[in-house]
């Protein structure tokens, strides 16, 4: 069999991605699943086959789309029996969960070929693990075969990389897996002794807008990689490019491949269309390692924000109409914030509330606002005690970012005032990052 030294094989899943229309934006339907880290291999100019296991439907179309995204070989894996491979996705800009929806995912069972294909002409290999069971392809490749695993959703434990161990070049999980959270969402300790155990070379732990960390398991040596926080226009799949280009450079040395990945990953948030992401991909790569170092960015680590505290001010009572601040708040805990909600911290006051109530709240209110790093509010309605807390936060000079959903603030003081004005939650989000992330850098 002919080789590919320097090409990726990519293996994995291949599914329809389906975006449910939300205000401002239609539905849009695009091939997923490894397809996606198709397309940044191709945008990025890098050599590539893919290796897929998909339901018959899919075959002829998945053959013809990525034969024209560059796709140097495609091996159909095996057949997806008792499922579509439909993926309903209710927020691409990820503010929060993204609400994923596998349809039909009780009933899916992943069928290999027998025989399987020989996949012994590749030595650089990312797997995508997902409803197959990844032992079962170790004895297809050579000996000679180096493997990156991307660990998203379908692995509970890496135990299950038993039989690659020695042959592992990276480990790459987000803190959106469910992995992560089970090993190292409270410290990160723990996912380095459970990835040591299959001996890669590399963890890449990718942490969302707080940009990525780079450890080198070899000496120890952790590379910060930060993020570029602009408008998203689709998350999905953004992680799957990143791991594929950093693979596909790895020859380059990892920390190289590490930062082109970013880059990458970052030019496919922004578009969904291919050949807009292939030119702002290789405008990009035109930046020197060390001139895209210099730029900057975002940084700030998972385990670092809880460090910081946030104070949510606005109209948080049980009888006021409120899902954009519930909504705000289950985003900032969701990216691991510490969100201290007053009305929980101190409690809702009765209606009529009397004046040794109105006393004890208010000064307990205060106390918080003075302990908490920054402010993010959300003045519905205009509402006055919000209002209060914004200017309250400018004079004690903490970073205010302010969610004004309704467009109902556009007054002088807290436009200019906050750090943030925003009525989209995804820039507000941006502002929380980089507002937290500069207290961080004052204080190393």
């Amino acid at each position: 069999m002919m080789t590919h030294t320097d090409a990726v094989l990519v293996v994995g899943e291949i599914v329809v991605d389906y975006t449910l229309a939300q205000h401002g934006a239609m539905c849009k339907l695009r091939l997923g699943g490894v397809v996606h880290a198709a397309r940044g291999l191709w945008a990025a100019e890098l050599e590539y086959s893919v290796a897929a296991f998909c339901p018959r439907y899919l075959v002829d179309e998945a053959k013809r789309y990525l034969t024209e995204c560059g796709c140097k070989e495609f091996i159909w894996l095996g057949d997806v029996v008792g499922a579509p491979n439909v993926i309903l996705i209710g927020d691409v800009t990820e503010v929060s969960h993204q609400g994923y929806e596998d349809l039909m995912r009780d009933t899916k069972v992943v069928k290999f070929h027998d025989p399987l294909p020989r996949l012994n002409g590749y030595q650089k290999i990312l797997v995508f693990p997902g409803k197959f069971d990844i032992n079962v392809l170790a004895s297809a490749f050579s000996e000679e075969a180096r493997f990156s695993f991307d660990i998203a959703y379908d692995l509970d434990d890496l135990s299950a990389l038993e039989a690659f161990k020695e042959r592992v070049q990276a480990v790459i999980i987000s803190t959106s897996s469910s992995l992560f959270m089970k090993l190292g969402k409270d410290d990160i300790e723990g996912l380095l002794d459970a990835v040591r155990t299959v001996s890669p070379t590399v963890l890449l732990l990718k942490e969302n807008r707080g940009g990525s960390r780079l450890f080198d398991l070899r000496d120890g040596v952790v590379e910060e990689i930060p993020a570029t926080l602009g408008h998203t226009v689709n998350s999905v799949g953004v992680g799957d490019v990143y791991s594929a280009v950093m693979v596909g450079l790895s020859h380059k040395g990892w920390t190289q491949a590490a930062w082109r990945g970013c880059q990458a990953a970052t030019a496919y948030s922004q578009s969904t269309f291919p050949d807009d992401i292939k030119r702002d991909m290789q405008r990009g790569f035109r930046l020197s390692l060390d001139v895209l170092q210099a730029l900057g960015g975002t940084t700030l680590p998972w385990h670092d924000r809880q460090s910081y505290s946030i104070y949510l001010a606005g109209p948080d009572f049980s009888y006021v109409e409120k899902q954009e601040l519930d909504r705000a708040a289950d985003g900032l805990t969701y990216h691991n914030f510490r969100v201290r909600r007053p009305i929980i911290a101190n409690g809702e006051l009765k209606r009529p509330a009397s004046e040794s109530d109105l006393q004890r709240t208010y000064h307990m209110d205060c106390q918080l606002l003075k302990e908490c790093d920054t402010v993010f509010a959300i003045p519905l309605d205009r509402d006055p005690g919000t209002l209060v807390e914004i200017g309250m936060a400018i004079e004690m000079g903490k970073p205010v970012i302010t969610y004004d959903p309704r467009h109902e603030n556009e007054n002088t003081m807290v436009v200019v005032g906050s750090s943030v004005y925003s009525a989209n939650l995804d820039a507000c989000l941006n502002g929380t990052f980089n507002a937290i992330a500069g207290l961080r850098a004052k204080s190393r």
